[in-house]
């Protein structure tokens, strides 16, 4: 009997850079994270590269456009939650229109914050994230005990 593979759910953060700060979201009536601080995320839909993801995610929750040459992958996360995750870390400093809140229904609150200052209630893997992004470092595990 052939063993099936094991499949990872694969997710995209977008680091919004503004000179030394960063574009925070608090999360909001979703039922993961809820008032805690994260970064413009989400899930990929599959047939859909990293980038375009991203992009998706930034149009749809900070009515945003990016263009992939704006946007740099500056880090992978092999996580562990409720279950295994494969977390894609992309930067921007560049993007076209006005950040606004587009998705009200999910996120109460969009912050620029000194990437040296975060905030004590930001999800504590996209810290991490956020600290390897400012050590260059390119890889990391979370959540392996």
């Amino acid at each position: 009997m052939k063993k099936e593979r094991h499949t990872l759910p694969a997710a995209v953060h977008l680091f919004l850079l503004r000179g030394n700060e960063i574009l925070l979201l608090r999360r909001y009536n979703t039922g993961y994270e809820d008032g805690n601080y994260s970064v413009p995320a989400g899930h990929l839909d599959g047939g859909e590269e990293v980038k375009a993801a991203a992009i998706r995610e930034a149009r749809e929750e900070a009515g945003i456009e990016l263009d992939p040459q704006d946007l740099r992958v500056v880090g992978v996360m092999h996580r562990l939650s409720l279950d295994e995750r494969i977390d894609f870390f992309l930067a921007a400093e560049k993007w076209t229109g006005s950040i606004v809140n587009a998705e009200p229904d999910k996120c109460d609150e969009l912050r620029w914050v000194r990437l040296d200052k975060l905030p004590d209630n930001v999800i504590p893997y996209v810290r991490q994230a956020i600290s390897n992004f400012r050590n260059n470092q390119w890889f990391d595990s979370f959540g392996w005990k």
